[in-house]
């Protein structure tokens, strides 16, 4: 009976800061086993999907537009362009029109293993964060832009596929689809 005088213990105090560090660890684990996952079964890097995923969605492009399509820093893009033509999965070519353009293809190579890689990890969250209501929507990308904002991170390049259409929706490009066509 003397329980029933005494004030009810304090709750805990929530460690927030632990939860949020916590969760973000899960964040970039996920990233990262989606990622090594893709290179297993494809051979493959997020980034060269990506590229890859564009290009069959957009046709050739110059490698500018490359980079602004898929948000990376065209030194970036370079260097992912390199290695999906060495795969044979990609083409650069010169502008007929003006030489100091490079356009980028897509190979029949490269098609095949756009259409052979498992969607991006985003298109799950994206399906998923769209069941949300809208104000819980609002909430959750105000929050993370809040908590790029506090890492610092606002600048740092971020590669996005903004066009969540599945690939085989896509329109295949007209040019580069000589199998194995290297520069």
């Amino acid at each position: 009976m003397d329980n029933l005088l005494q004030p009810p213990a304090p709750l805990p105090v929530p460690n927030y800061e632990v939860r949020m560090l916590r969760s973000i660890r899960r964040i970039i684990r996920a990233v990262d086993m989606h990622s090594k996952m893709l290179q297993q079964a494809q051979d493959i890097t997020a980034p060269q999907l990506v590229c890859l995923l564009v290009l069959v969605s957009k046709g050739t492009l110059t490698l500018k537009a490359l980079s602004q399509a898929i948000d990376l820093s065209p030194s970036t893009t370079v260097g992912v362009v390199d290695r999906l033509e060495a795969k044979g999965f990609a083409v650069r070519t010169r502008s007929e029109t003006d030489r100091r353009q490079v356009l980028v293809s897509v190979t029949v190579d490269g098609e095949a293993a756009a259409r052979r890689a498992p969607f991006p990890l985003q298109n799950r969250l994206v399906e998923r964060f769209r069941d949300l209501p809208e104000l819980e929507q609002a909430t959750l990308a105000l929050s993370l832009e809040r908590l790029v904002g506090l890492m610092g991170a606002g600048e740092i390049d971020a590669s996005a596929i903004l066009d969540l259409a599945p690939i085989a929706e896509a329109q295949p490009s007209a040019a580069g689809h000589e199998a194995g066509e290297t520069a």
